[in-house]
């Protein structure tokens, strides 16, 4: 039977109506899909304009229960007109049928639909799927224990280093006293990471020996896609954000939720203004005695001796330049899993792009770079722009969407050395803010990314031409062509800048090499 609040199957076993569009939603409508979907939202499917609004404005369904954030799907124009979908994954396999009752446009007109969703195939797409189940079957597997204690959802998308596992382990004790049990309360780590990418997962996951004795972990991806982009440890937490993580973890059968987010933690005050589901806890600071070399709660620590632990960024240092983590900060088996997944900086997949004018000097400072790059001992890749127009983007002319599909070809060719540990050097003319960020993106979440602008004079580019493609341009003859009859968006987040002109290339060369040498990209140079 299929309740008014739950998604059901398809008859049949579910491939959706042959006539219906197929349509797979980007990251943060995938991760709706599968809350509504599990049961994990007490939301038949995706919200009208009305309830978006209602929610946006007062926190509000519009029959009066709470909900903290906009559950929407977005979809390109050509869908606005359509009655019925057929989600997919984004390997193409049929998740569930949308059977819209209304489209509608945000702000800038974008178009979107609402509308019950019905399952029909269980989805097998997302990494640890053996972590993800349902929140109906954790609660059935908790009523096995005739206890009644109350749970402690601890919703993380970062490591638990010392503190947080003292606050865990005190939140826990303290739970089981208040509610006259035999012990702690349950502890249900609930870990959020993207459907393609572990994340920190594992390293949470390295800390399961020193929870609680009656811990368990699931592991569920909660619609912040933006706010995980090019993060490594942890992705920032707004107001609403951790509200949704506590409905989320009410739907599992927690009584109470502790957020793990970072140093500072939730303002649990306008957290619980947005009215959770559950209490949402406010555990006490703890600090590092560093006299006594105990974690202690604040007001037990001398504050002359008192030690904070390490920030995001610190850690992040650590780990490029191949240090330990210091003992006092994390525990052993945790930093091991932390240098595994972010390993020094000399043993990480990387990609430079270079982006410039033609003419400004790239392929020329890429093939030096790329010397260099192999000489210090590491595998590199040069992917210039005229030999990918002629091996991998063959066909495509220089319109601007060619270009942004060029672009694109070059960022995935890219992201897959960088996934294998190697370098990939890039000299596209890449004109573009947008394909830039797109590349970075997709680097991103496999290593890392150094962007360098060679921001020579369009008149010195000009004068070089040694191709006779300005010349060209300016007759007519070349369309489209950047910066003479297209636009070259100069970058404002560029790592390095190089301006060649007047400059002997070896000692462009040579800056290039000193930065990814001091950023830990390549060992110091011997003497």
């Amino acid at each position: 039977m299929v309740s008014a609040n739950r998604p059901g199957s398809a008859p049949g076993g579910g491939v959706g109506r042959p006539d219906a569009p197929v349509f797979a939603p980007g990251p943060d409508g995938l991760a709706h899909l599968e809350l509504v979907l599990n049961g994990a939202y007490p939301l038949p499917g995706f919200m009208t304009r009305d309830e978006t609004e209602a929610v946006e404005r007062d926190g509000r369904l519009p029959d009066g229960r709470p909900w903290p954030v906009p559950v929407i799907l977005e979809v390109p124009e050509e869908l606005s007109g359509a009655d019925r979908l057929t989600l997919t994954d984004p390997e193409g396999a049929p998740l569930a049928e949308l059977g819209v009752t209304e489209c509608w446009r945000d702000g800038g007109g974008r178009p979107r639909l609402a509308g019950a969703v019905t399952l029909l195939r269980p989805p097998t797409y997302g990494v640890l799927r053996e972590l993800r189940p349902s929140p109906a079957e954790v609660r059935a597997q908790r009523e096995l224990d005739p206890s009644d204690r109350p749970l402690l959802a601890v919703v993380t998308d970062r490591p638990l280093h010392h503190r947080a596992l003292h606050q865990v382990r005190s939140e826990a004790d303290a739970l089981g006293r208040v509610h006259g049990g035999d012990g702690r309360a349950e502890v249900l780590v609930i870990v959020d990471t993207g459907l393609e990418d572990e994340g920190m997962a594992t390293a949470v996951l390295a800390a399961k020996p020193l929870l609680p004795s009656r811990t368990s972990f699931v592991v569920c991806t909660l619609p912040r896609s933006a706010d995980r982009a090019g993060d490594v440890l942890g992705g920032p937490w707004g107001t609403r954000e951790v509200a949704l993580a506590a409905h989320v973890a009410a739907a599992y059968g927690a009584t109470h939720m502790l957020a793990v987010t970072g140093a500072d933690g939730p303002d649990v005050e306008r957290v619980m203004a947005q009215r959770p589901p559950l209490t949402v806890l406010d555990p006490e600071p703890w600090r590092y005695d560093s006299r006594d070399g105990l974690w202690l709660p604040l007001t037990q620590v001398d504050p002359a001796h008192a030690r904070t632990e390490l920030t995001d960024e610190q850690v992040e240092a650590e780990l490029a330049h191949g240090r330990e983590l210091p003992a006092w900060f994390t525990p052993a088996r945790v930093g091991a899993e932390l240098a595994r997944l972010r390993p020094a900086r000399t043993r990480r997949g990387l990609t430079v792009l270079f982006t410039g004018l033609s003419g400004s000097g790239k392929s020329t400072i890429a093939r030096g770079v790329c010397d260099g790059v192999r000489r210090s001992g590491r595998s590199v890749t040069l992917l210039d722009g005229d030999v990918v127009r002629r091996m991998l983007s063959s066909g495509l002319t220089f319109s601007r969407e060619h270009r942004e599909l060029n672009i694109r070809r070059i960022g995935y060719v890219a992201s897959e050395i960088t996934r294998h540990g190697g370098v990939a050097v890039c000299a596209p003319i890449a004109p573009y803010a947008k394909g830039r960020a797109e590349v970075r993106a997709m680097v991103e979440e496999f290593g890392d990314f150094f962007l360098v602008h060679v921001a020579t004079p369009l008149e010195v580019c000009e004068a070089r031409d040694r191709k006779g493609l300005y010349a060209k341009a300016r007759a007519g003859e070349i369309p489209e062509f950047t910066g003479i009859s297209d636009p070259y968006e100069e970058p404002d987040d560029a790592d390095l800048v190089v301006d060649t002109e007047g400059m002997d290339p070896s000692e462009s060369v040579a800056r290039v090499l000193a930065a990814l040498r001091a950023g830990g990209w390549l060992p110091e140079q011997d003497g």
